[in-house]
């Protein structure tokens, strides 16, 4: 079974996924949820894989509105200095701290619990609030996880706007990936 976390049902309207293989859970927003039903996913029986698909802000103007795997996640709103470099929990021993790759894409993604509406300090392509807390959970419990994000919006000071009515446009993207894969 792969479990396909999702923050919120605007992102994936509709959709029409095979219950047998696919289980779809809306996380809600931030790193918080993210990392709860992240840890509830992969601790079923059942779970073979994760997905977290959403929308996320883009600060690389090549990943505007396309849909991106993404192959490394950081998480952008920890910032501990001096004990850890920006971006790194620190004391963390779980060797899952710092970057976390996923695949080969080149693309890296940052998460942080906050709306991004102009550059954060930790340069990425594209920004969210949940990929890194799910790539993690499921890099603990051993689970293949891929995060795919749809580029939703500039992450600049029309975001908020942008995003609300671009939220659903990945949806047919994303679906049309599960059937190749």
């Amino acid at each position: 079974m792969i479990y396909v976390l999702i923050a919120l049902p605007g992102e994936l309207p509709d959709h029409n996924l095979d219950p047998a293989t696919y289980k779809v859970w809306f996380t809600g927003v931030g790193k918080i949820n993210a990392t709860t039903y992240a840890a509830l996913a992969c601790i079923q029986q059942d779970c073979d894989s994760v997905i977290n698909y959403g929308t996320a802000g883009v600060l690389n103007a090549a990943y505007a509105g396309k849909l991106n795997t993404i192959g490394s996640v950081i998480q952008r709103d920890m910032d501990a200095r001096p004990q850890a470099e920006l971006g790194t929990t620190p004391f963390d021993n779980s060797g899952l701290e710092g970057e976390i790759g996923l695949s080969s894409t080149g693309i890296v993604l940052s998460t942080g619990d906050n709306f991004v509406m102009s550059p954060p300090e930790l340069t990425s392509d594209l920004v969210d609030m949940e990929g890194y807390a799910i790539a993690k959970v499921a890099k603990h419990f051993s689970k293949p996880v891929m995060l795919v994000k749809y580029g939703s919006d500039m992450a600049d000071k029309d975001a908020s706007k942008t995003w609300e009515e671009n939220q659903a446009d990945g949806a047919e993207l994303f679906i049309e990936l599960l059937r190749q894969i």
